[in-house]
């Protein structure tokens, strides 16, 4: 029989995320901060006893669960995408040393001619690779760091376009990952469609590429992103806070001077390519399966580590065919690329483990209470009140997909006494679940794309979060208005509209930054 903790499903559930967040905001170092929100989770769960507080934190098997530091480092999802995190690093280095990301820079340092046009480029990218918000990270800041870079855009800034292209633009591709997560929470043959109807009501993920493309065009940034800007324009410091594995990583970056671009293109073609087949491929595809059902019933994690192992060895050996780089210095890249990966896969575990600790006290069955509680007149703001939920659920325990499995099934409930709200209701508990996993600093898309920025983590996060968090306010309103209206262009356009004159707002006050002119000319920014 498993061990039930006196604190189980109460607020206290709430507390370990909450320091974690806390104290990584106010110290800038993570990495302590969130192995003190681990050991607050294991003192609720075991109380004074010292025994049990030391095995919670490394293994507790408590009847069918298993908590702790071993047990997130040996779930066979998590290792997967360790995995596949290990074989990026190690194609990037690939890469790198090919000279193509190199070459790939000059190229677009030819061609992307302002500074706007170089935060476009970026964002477009993100938006083109949506297949996976990992892959999307890492890939889209290894290519373009020399770019913006060039425009002296902040690591900070870079860190905020790849990550608001990750999660939001995923939740909203058909062709994805999360689609295949959000699907698997719905009755069977209705995951695809019930995700395809939900996306003009996920008001949050289209909110935060306006948001994007907004700021770009209006040339100013607020709040902490202010400061690392005008830092960057004015001083030529990219970073504000150094981040020593930042440093490490950009120094490999250097590479050869005999690359082309087709040494980072074939790869990163090969790469979307094999990740797609691998994940239909764990869908069932290739034995009659639909493509669409494929990728609904995929399991992205051995998908993308066996997609990303057959991309490593047709990368190695075209690199080889070419001439480009010996086998001995490939088989050198390997070493490099865990190296890079490291600090982000320290940060991922201690992450799940805290996850864990929060799941042994019940942190979800504390939120589906508050949720089951609602009802009555209230159900037109049920929408907006779900969102709001999903957005804490998923802000403090850093997991989106795991906010869709407690919410999404709920949201289902509901719609049987409300089948008009359906959609709106399902979209916002996806919408909320976004928020989280956009800006949350232990989510491991958070610290993706602060590892594929080579941005200090902390700096991500605090420079990320008023921006998210102006989205998150803007898309409450929309699903007050959805659900009185029960339709998604009226909202839509509303949002849209305040969300533009909250920026004008935010432009006009003592404080924000407005990009200056001269910050256009392509010059070196200074490291």
């Amino acid at each position: 029989m498993e061990f039930t903790p006196d604190l189980y499903a109460t607020a206290w559930a709430v507390l370990p995320p909450l320091i974690a967040i806390a104290l990584a905001l106010i110290t800038k170092e993570v990495y302590s901060s969130l192995f003190l929100g681990v050991v607050t989770g294991a003192i609720l769960y075991a109380g004074a006893d010292f025994d049990g507080i030391i095995n919670h934190i490394l293994y507790d098997e408590a009847g069918e669960s298993t908590y702790g530091l071993i047990s997130a480092l040996s779930d066979g999802w998590n290792v997967g995408i360790l995995i596949f995190l290990v074989i990026l690093g190690i194609i990037v280095a690939l890469m790198n040393l090919s000279g193509g990301s190199k070459a790939f820079g000059g190229w677009a340092l030819r061609r992307v001619r302002s500074r706007v046009a170089a935060e476009i480029a970026t964002l477009l990218l993100g938006v083109v690779i949506f297949v996976d918000d990992y892959f999307n990270c890492l890939t889209v800041g290894s290519v373009m760091k020399p770019v913006t870079d060039n425009y002296r855009v902040s690591r900070a800034k870079l860190a905020y376009i790849i990550d608001a292209t990750a999660a939001p633009v995923c939740i909203i591709a058909p062709v994805s990952s999360w689609a295949a997560a959000v699907s698997s929470f719905a009755d069977e043959g209705q995951g695809i469609s019930l995700f395809i109807k939900c996306i003009p009501y996920n008001f949050y993920a289209i909110f935060t590429l306006a948001m994007m493309i907004a700021l770009i065009l209006m040339k100013f940034d607020y709040a902490t992103m202010a400061k690392f800007e005008m830092n960057a324009v004015e001083n030529g410091d990219l970073f504000t806070v150094v981040d020593e594995n930042a440093a490490t990583v950009d120094a490999a970056d250097a590479g050869s001077d005999n690359g082309i671009v087709a040494d980072l293109v074939f790869p990163v073609v090969v790469l979307v390519v094999s990740c797609v087949l691998g994940m239909v491929y764990t869908g069932g595809f290739f034995d009659g399966a639909r493509f669409i059902d494929a990728f609904s019933d995929s399991n992205a994690s051995i998908g993308l580590s066996m997609g990303g192992l057959v991309a490593l060895v047709i990368i190695i050996a075209y690199y080889m065919i070419r001439r480009t780089i010996s086998f001995k210095d490939c088989m050198g890249c390997i070493p490099e690329g865990m190296k890079a990966m490291v600090s982000p896969i320290l940060v991922l575990t201690l992450a799940w483990t805290l996850k864990s600790m929060t799941d042994s006290l019940g942190l979800a069955d504390f939120v589906s209470g508050l949720v089951e509680n609602m009802g009555g007149g209230v159900f037109r703001i049920i929408p907006a009140v779900l969102f709001l939920i999903a957005c804490v659920l998923a802000f403090a325990s850093g997991t989106s997909w795991g906010t869709f499995g407690i919410l999404i099934p709920l949201g289902l409930a509901i719609t049987e006494a409300h089948p008009e709200l359906s959609t709106t209701i399902i979209a916002a508990c996806m919408a909320g679940a976004v928020y989280g996993d956009h800006c949350s600093p232990i989510s491991d898309t958070t610290i993706m794309a602060s590892a594929g920025a080579s941005c200090n983590h902390v700096s991500h996060v605090s420079t990320q979060l008023p921006y998210a968090t102006t989205v998150a306010a803007v898309s409450v309103v929309s699903y007050l208005l959805a659900g009185f209206t029960g339709g998604w262009v009226i909202p839509l356009i509303v949002g849209i509209v305040l969300l533009i004159a909250v920026l004008f707002f935010f432009k006009s006050r003592e404080g924000s930054y407005k990009i200056p002119e001269s910050a256009n000319a392509s010059e070196a920014a200074a490291k």
